[in-house]
């Protein structure tokens, strides 16, 4: 079988990830390849993939910086220090501000796959060019489920408690429910997407490219989190890991999605309701702030990715169209 008839082939027996519509396949994006392998050409092309991973860091810090600031300035005229002004008032406009922030990193990162490589920013959704809603739909009901009661553990944990105003209540909540998504998918559409696709972009072979692009990606943003803990080293690692995994498998984000929005919508939405110390509590990733607790979601995402490799056995990783 040549390796068009394989990729039409692969397609069409993926048909159940991308709904009943056929895809589409943009002329810039590489008929045949897998998710992390869209970005390859002929020539390696590092410096250009190094200068990508730099503007995706400069969205990840500086956006933060950019909306976080003004807001930050409001707090203190408050009275309130927020973390961008080196304090632990994690204050509703600190919340959204960051939230925001990291949002933006879905259009910036379609922007640098654009300007550098001259794809499409659709094709950053998935290997059919869009986001598959009926999939992520899909994932929300039989793994957000679970995926909520295997982080329900980690409430069992001992945190510290802080008083909480009425005012501050409400617009944490608010703020969680509407945009700890956004903030999630921002990173998802960064790392698993625009990342793994440039590292997985420089070896010769597909194989070879997933290898790097997983481990690598997943290696540098456990490295961002800052954590010291071993078990929060490993639960990011492994998370991380996996989601990337998933991602290769389905050809797309929106699993990857599914689990990092509700991992850190639930686990936001936790802090106003049981009047944790959020500031603290985001802050505080160092030796002995993790917990064996922490195993249990760690277990059940490798469950999730078990369930996706397994469900996928037969057609193999998603391919981008051939037609």
């Amino acid at each position: 079988m040549t390796t068009e008839s394989a990729g039409s082939a692969a397609a069409t027996r993926t048909n159940w990830l991308v709904g009943r519509s056929e895809p589409i396949r943009p002329a810039a994006v590489p008929a045949g390849v897998e998710y992390h392998r869209v970005l390859a050409g002929e020539k390696r092309r590092v410096g250009r993939g190094i200068l990508a991973i730099l503007l995706l860091l400069v969205g990840f810090l500086g956006f933060p910086q950019l909306i976080g600031r003004p807001l930050g300035l409001i707090d203190l005229a408050q009275g309130r220090t927020p973390p961008i002004f080196g304090g632990t008032d994690y204050t509703q406009l600190a919340h959204a501000g960051s939230m925001v922030a990291l949002g933006l990193l879905i259009p910036w990162s379609m922007i640098i796959q654009r300007v550098l490589y001259g794809v499409p920013a659709a094709s950053l959704h998935s290997v059919i060019s869009r986001f598959r809603f009926e999939l992520f739909g899909k994932a929300l009901v039989v793994l957000g489920p679970v995926w909520l009661i295997a982080n329900a553990f980690g409430l069992l944990a001992p945190a510290a408690e802080v008083p909480w105003s009425q005012l501050d209540l409400v617009g944490i909540f608010l703020g969680t429910l509407l945009l700890t998504p956004l903030q999630t998918t921002g990173e998802e559409y960064g790392v698993r997407g625009l990342m793994f696709r440039v590292i997985g972009g420089w070896a010769r072979s597909a194989r070879a490219g997933l290898v790097a692009g997983v481990l690598v990606s997943s290696a540098l943003f456990t490295a961002a989190h800052g954590a010291t803990d071993p078990y929060l080293i490993s639960w990011y690692f492994v998370l991380w890991t996996c989601l990337a995994l998933i991602t290769w498998r389905t050809g797309g984000l929106e699993i990857a999605v599914v689990i990092h929005a509700v991992l850190n919508t639930a686990s936001l939405l936790a802090a106003p309701l049981l009047r944790i110390d959020l500031g603290a509590a985001l802050l505080d990733r160092s030796a002995g702030a993790g917990s064996p607790i922490q195993l249990i979601p760690t277990l059940v995402v490798i469950i999730f990715t078990a369930i996706v490799w397994w469900a996928t056995r037969r057609t193999g990783p998603a391919l981008t169209p051939t037609g």
